[in-house]
């Protein structure tokens, strides 16, 4: 707002100062160089436009004095003075010869002294500023063969303003003008992109956002404060765009938990209902029916509870309100203490398990012994209920040192999980159509539990299944670092 203005100006001036010099030296035929001082002295301007014609009266009395007691040519002399805004003055023998000043006799006895005291061929050359008067006054005094003393003055009122200088300073002020009009425009262009602009993008975008609409894009911007604004912008709306999406999901799985929790409540609390009214109508009429219906009103009751119990942990889990108690442990012996306490199941089940440790070593693990149990069993259970009736049913345990990782595979020889399905069995009270109508039923949450504690150690699972063969659950955990901030404390 201030460089710009004084740069347009310092050059509209310049030029301005150079076309009125070049307008200066071809009206009053000036060779001289003709600068910014001649337009900043009024004076100084006047007397230079007069310096031609008065060097060409010097040359004419030094060659032709008695041509000044000639009326025709002190006629054109004067006539030419006039251009250059000065008059003439000439004396003859003390005798006013020619005057085309406005002054009068008495005036131009103060204004122009006598030069008298000339001989032949001798020039007396004066000029000097009559402030009285306001005028410069140069004055040529010489004589002729004969003796005739000539006094020619050329007399110029410093009052007046050369043309050119008052053309300069109209100018002037236009170009002052001009550059004001000028930087007002830029300065409301840049107002306008830089600031209105980006301003109505975010009003645009409020109302937006106001509206709950999040599918739109603030377009780019500057790199200024506006534009850094506009990208804050961007973010919060990309934000809660995320956030509103979460929230719709998280509405839809509420849906979903409350449809599932119901469906999972209802089912075993029928059968309950059922058999309990049996016993009342006397329907278990023997003493074998009645332990029959009691039974299995206990086994529901028992599902119950575990779906209770699951929805708990998983309420826990999902609210990190579950504290991890990590600790240093061998891989290798974690496993193999597990795999005792879950043949002694499995083997109940008739279903074979075999297990191979791949380790060549020690492998260290940091991990919550608890939580990682309730990992191994909810995978070993999941694949117990699954297996297909009439085949023999077999579990696998291998587990590999792969680097950084240690690697546990579960694979079982069960129903398989079908391609569509199977990125989503993590998700929380997923099931499939078959589950679901399952003997073995679940409660669809077993598998969010385990994914849940595996990332909350740092790792990794993932499922393979071909439907009808089998699935292989993948479980990755890290190896112990020393500076791992969860087991700083393990030895």
């Amino acid at each position: 707002m201030i460089i710009v203005p004084m740069i347009l100006f310092v050059i509209a001036a310049f030029i301005i100062i150079k076309w009125q010099a070049y307008n200066y030296k071809q009206a009053y035929n000036i060779d001289t160089n003709v600068g910014l001082e001649t337009f900043y002295s009024n004076g100084n301007a006047i007397s230079e436009i007069t310096s031609g014609i008065y060097q060409s009266m010097i040359e004419q009395a030094e060659t032709n004095p008695e041509s000044f007691s000639d009326e025709t040519t002190l006629r054109e002399l004067s006539s030419e003075l006039k251009t250059k805004l000065s008059d003439l003055v000439v004396r003859w023998n003390g005798v006013l010869l020619y005057n085309s000043t406005s002054f009068s006799n008495d005036e131009l006895e103060s204004l122009i002294p006598e030069c008298s005291e000339v001989t032949y061929g001798s020039i007396c050359d004066t000029g000097y500023y009559q402030s009285e008067y306001g005028c410069i006054v140069k004055t040529l005094g010489f004589c002729d063969e004969e003796g005739n003393v000539y006094n020619v003055s050329i007399v110029t009122s410093i009052s007046q303003v050369v043309p050119q200088i008052r053309n300069t300073l109209t100018l002037m002020v236009l170009a002052i003008a001009i550059v004001l009009i000028i930087t007002a425009a830029l300065l409301i262009f840049w107002i306008y992109k830089s600031i209105v602009r980006p301003i109505n993008k975010l009003k645009l975008a409020t109302n937006n956002i106001k509206d709950g609409n999040f599918d739109f894009k603030m377009p780019k911007t500057g790199n200024d404060e506006i534009g850094q604004l506009c990208k804050d912008f961007e973010e919060m709306r990309l934000i809660l765009k995320e956030n509103t999406e979460a929230k719709l999901k998280s509405d839809l799985e509420e849906k979903d938990l409350i449809r599932n929790i119901s469906h999972d409540l209802k089912t075993p609390l029928t059968a309950i209902k059922g058999y309990v009214e049996g016993l009342q109508d006397g329907i278990a009429d023997t003493p074998e029916k009645q332990e029959k219906y009691i039974r299995t009103i206990a086994n529901k009751v028992n599902d119950m509870d575990r779906l209770i119990d699951e929805l708990s942990i998983y309420s826990r889990l999902d609210t990190n309100r579950v504290p991890y108690n990590f600790v240093k442990i061998s891989a290798g012996d974690y496993f193999n203490d597990c795999v005792e306490e879950i043949s002694v199941e499995l083997d109940a089940s008739q279903i074979e398990l075999d297990y191979t440790s791949h380790l060549d070593g020690a492998a260290y693990i940091c991990v919550d012994p608890e939580q990682l149990k309730r990992v191994v069993n909810n995978i070993i259970s999941n694949s117990e209920k699954y297996m297909v009736e009439g085949r023999q049913g077999k579990i696998g345990i291998d587990i590999y040192d792969e680097g950084e990782y240690v690697h546990v595979q579960f694979s079982d020889n069960g129903k398989g999980i079908a391609s569509k399905d199977l990125e989503r069995i993590f998700e929380r009270f997923y099931r499939t159509d078959d589950s679901r109508n399952s003997k073995q039923g679940g409660s669809g949450i077993g598998l969010a539990i385990v994914k849940k504690i595996v990332e909350d150690h740092k790792g990794m699972i993932w499922a393979d299944s071909v439907e009808g063969q089998g699935t292989t659950m993948h479980l990755k955990l890290p190896k112990y670092k020393k500076n791992e901030l969860a087991c700083q404390g393990c030895k």
